[in-house]
C-alpha cells in the first residue's frame, strides 16, 4: 500500500513510499528526488478535457506528473511551489473541496473531479471561479498551504468564517456560502463592493457538520506587498 508521510517541521516534504506496481500523481513540478526503481512521466490526466476543467478549477498544470514503481519498491520526495506546511487526507468516507492552488499529490484510488459552483462564490471567492475540484474515490490526498495549517471543526449550531484567502480544503459534507467580514446593508453586492474598497475581507460561512483546513498566509496578500516593495 502506498503511504504518505509528511517529513520535517519547516518547509516540509511529503515522502511517498511504494511497493512494486503502484502509482501516484502528483502537481507538475513537485517531484524533488526519487529511487532508480521508480518512473516519471507527465500525463493528461482524465484526457484534454479533464486536464482543462482541472486547471480552470484549481490551478494545477495541464500536464501531471505520474509516478510508478515499475522497477521495484522505492520511495520520492515531493514538495509543493509554495513554501509552507502539507496535510495528508484519507479519502473515502469523508470527501474533500480544494481550494486554488493546494493540490501536492493524489495516491491512484483517488479521483478529482470538477463542478460548477454558484456565481457569486465565482466572480468574488478563490476557490476557483466558476468551477471547483472534488474528491471521489478512496486513498490519500496531499495538500499544502503558504505558512501554518490548521484543521477547524464546524459543527451544527456554530457556524464558521474564515478569509477564503485562508482556506485550504474543507469537507464537502459542509454548507458554504460567500460573505463579507462587515455587512452595510446594501445587499450582497453592495456589501461585496464595499469590501473591495473598504479592504475588507470576503469570507466564507460554513455550515453543518465537518472539518475546514486553513492557512496562517494569504499568499495574495504576500505578493502584493511583495510587488509594492521591488525597488526599494
Amino acid at each position: 500500500m502506498t503511504i504518505f508521510k509528511v517529513t520535517g517541521d519547516i518547509d516540509p516534504f511529503l515522502q511517498v513510499s511504494m511497493k512494486q506496481g503502484e502509482r501516484i500523481y502528483c502537481e507538475s513540478n513537485a517531484m524533488v528526488m526519487m529511487d532508480a526503481t521508480l518512473e516519471l512521466k507527465g500525463k493528461m490526466r482524465g484526457g484534454l478535457g479533464g486536464a482543462l476543467m482541472r486547471s480552470l478549477a484549481n490551478g494545477e498544470s495541464f500536464f501531471q506528473q505520474n509516478i510508478e514503481a515499475t522497477g521495484g519498491d522505492g520511495n520520492c520526495l515531493l514538495s509543493p511551489n509554495l513554501p509552507g506546511a502539507m496535510r495528508v487526507l484519507d479519502i473515502g468516507e469523508r470527501q474533500y473541496m480544494i481550494s486554488d492552488g493546494a493540490f501536492v499529490a493524489a495516491t491512484s484510488g483517488v479521483d478529482l473531479r470538477v463542478r460548477t459552483q454558484n456565481v457569486g462564490n465565482a466572480l468574488f471567492g478563490q476557490s476557483g471561479g466558476f468551477f471547483i475540484t472534488e474528491s471521489a474515490g478512496q486513498g490519500q490526498l496531499a495538500v499544502s498551504g503558504f505558512g501554518a495549517l490548521q484543521e477547524i471543526d464546524v459543527e451544527p449550531g456554530r457556524e464558521v468564517v474564515i478569509d477564503n484567502a485562508h482556506v485550504v480544503a474543507w469537507d464537502s459534507a459542509l454548507r458554504y456560502e460567500l460573505a463579507v467580514a462587515t455587512r452595510s446593508g446594501g445587499g450582497l453586492l453592495g456589501n461585496l463592493v464595499n469590501s473591495v474598497t473598504s479592504g475588507e475581507g470576503v469570507v466564507l460561512r460554513f455550515a453543518g457538520r465537518g472539518k475546514v483546513l486553513i492557512c496562517s498566509r494569504n499568499r495574495e496578500a504576500f505578493v502584493a506587498w511583495m510587488m509594492s516593495h521591488q525597488g526599494r
